[in-house]
């Protein structure tokens, strides 16, 4: 496996995990559609940019680093950081929504 997917995929792993304690423990649940069109829309962002950058040479990859599925010019590990954001940010907002809502004394209740 190259070394930027496994990057991509620790990165992604720890954003769905993030997204599951979200899901289980915060009384106000993330609405799915809305983290999918943000996904779409990072993702096809994404597929614009990362080729337009790329072909201009404002940066470039190690070929033995990469797994070699590319989307046009754009490695696939490029499309892990968006939707791993898309997934972590509500999350870790409705985690840290739900500390600051809940009661953390008997006076507070």
């Amino acid at each position: 496996m190259s070394g930027y997917l496994v990057l991509a995929l620790v990165f992604i792993g720890l954003a769905v995990a993030a997204s599951i304690v979200s899901t289980l423990f915060s009384r106000r649940r993330a609405v799915a559609a809305a983290v999918a069109v943000t996904v779409g829309v990072l993702v096809i962002l994404t597929a614009v940019f990362d080729n337009l950058m790329i072909a201009s040479g404002l940066f470039h990859y190690a070929p033995d680093l990469l797994s070699g599925v590319m989307i046009g010019l754009a490695p696939v590990e490029d499309f892990a950081y968006p939707l791993a954001g898309a997934l972590l940010l509500p999350a870790l907002w409705a985690l840290l929504r739900s500390r600051r809502s809940a009661p953390t004394t008997e006076a507070d209740r």
